[in-house]
C-alpha cells in the first residue's frame, strides 16, 4: 500500500514497469480521474454549501451531518480517484485486466441515502407547516 501512496506523488515507478500502452488508453484513465476529481469538487462544494448556508432543519443539526458528509465524501472520492488512476496505468502497462471497483457503487448509494434524508427533511417541513 505504502508503494502505491508513493506513486501517487511520482509515478516515475509506475512507467518503468511494463510497456507503454496506446496513449489512448492512459488519456482515457486520465479523463476517468478528472472525472472523478470533479465529482469530488462538487461533493466538497456542496457540503460547505450545505453546511454554511441552509437554515435549519427539523430533524436537529441535520445540516451540518449532512455537510460534514458531503465534504468527506468527496475527500474520499479524490483518494480513490488517484488510487484507481495508478492501479489502471499498472494493470494496462503489465497487460492485466483492469482493477475491478466497488467504489461506484458504495458512492451512488450513499448519494442516495443522503437524498432519501434530505427528502424526508423536506416533507416534515413541509407537514409542519400545514
Amino acid at each position: 500500500m505504502l508503494g502505491r501512496v508513493r506513486n501517487w506523488f511520482d509515478p516515475r515507478e509506475v512507467r518503468e514497469v511494463g510497456t507503454t500502452p496506446d496513449y489512448r488508453f492512459s488519456l482515457a484513465n486520465e479523463r476517468t480521474f478528472l472525472a472523478w476529481i470533479r465529482t469530488g469538487l462538487a461533493m466538497i462544494g456542496g457540503g460547505l454549501v450545505v453546511a454554511q448556508f441552509l437554515p435549519p432543519m427539523a430533524v436537529p443539526h441535520l445540516t451540518k451531518v449532512l455537510g460534514i458528509a458531503l465534504i468527506l465524501l468527496g475527500a474520499g472520492c479524490a483518494l480513490r480517484a488517484i488510487d484507481h488512476w495508478i492501479r489502471c496505468e499498472i494493470a494496462m502497462r503489465t497487460g492485466r485486466p483492469l482493477p475491478p471497483s466497488r467504489f461506484p457503487a458504495v458512492l451512488a448509494v450513499v448519494v442516495a441515502l443522503g437524498s432519501l434524508a434530505l427528502l424526508a427533511e423536506v416533507l416534515i417541513d413541509w407537514w409542519r407547516a400545514r
